[in-house]
């Protein structure tokens, strides 16, 4: 298993260009929600997407960064343009989406989120969970690249005041990237993106896996 000790890593040539132009194509067109700009449940709503998401390829990857055999969590399409064009805050990922509502000890809150529910974990889950961020751009400091703080996915669960102490005192990354790229990432890596200075467009793919094994019932949504 491959432990990501940095919390992230970049892989250049990640999809293969028909790959690419598969997704563009189907996607083109396709309204994103204002403000956020992300379509969630996308590989429900996207042929494309849901063949990268659950092809051997993808599987095989996320299994090399997690301790079990991969599950397909999500999949939500982001794209940032001159027309919603957004700032993400430093945070961390804390929720998950799964099929039915459990009551579990330290599971929650509960939300729902384009008809899924939605709960955020105990840590323990989000460190059996590996993200891969598809650049179907080219992704650079001038559209809103995703940023970094290297090794915080170490920290455990953060609240506002300590991730702002953290950040102001630690080194961040720009994880700039060419399109067919993927950054890999722990979901609680603490990360944020600027509104793009020169927008066009910034479509990328979030994809997350899993080896969390939910109880009896439930699935990953």
């Amino acid at each position: 298993m491959s432990r990501l000790e940095n919390g992230y890593e970049l892989i250049e040539g990640f999809l293969s260009l028909e790959q690419l132009n598969s997704i563009k194509n189907e996607i083109e067109g396709a309204r994103f929600p204002n403000r956020t700009g992300g379509i969630r449940n996308a590989e429900k709503k996207f042929a494309s997407v849901r063949d990268i998401a659950f092809s051997d390829k993808l599987i095989a990857k996320a299994g090399v960064y997690l301790s079990g055999a991969a599950q397909f969590v999500r999949a939500i399409l982001f794209n940032k343009t001159p027309e919603n064009n957004w700032l993400v805050t430093w945070h961390q990922d804390k929720t998950v989406a799964v099929s039915n509502k459990l009551e579990k000890h330290g599971w929650g809150p509960w939300s729902i989120k384009d008809g899924t529910h939605h709960v955020q974990p105990p840590v323990y889950v989000l460190d059996q969970m590996v993200t891969f961020r598809i650049h179907l751009d080219d992704t650079s400091l001038k559209n809103g690249c995703l940023k970094v703080v290297p090794n915080s996915h170490q920290l455990g669960i953060l609240n506002s005041g300590e991730i702002q102490a953290y950040v102001h005192s630690h080194d961040t990354i720009a994880c700039e990237a060419p399109s067919g790229s993927a950054l890999v990432m722990r979901p609680n890596i603490l990360h944020s993106s600027s509104k793009a200075i020169s927008p066009s467009q910034r479509r990328v793919l979030h994809l997350e896996y899993s080896s969390f094994p939910l109880p009896n019932g439930i699935s990953w949504a």
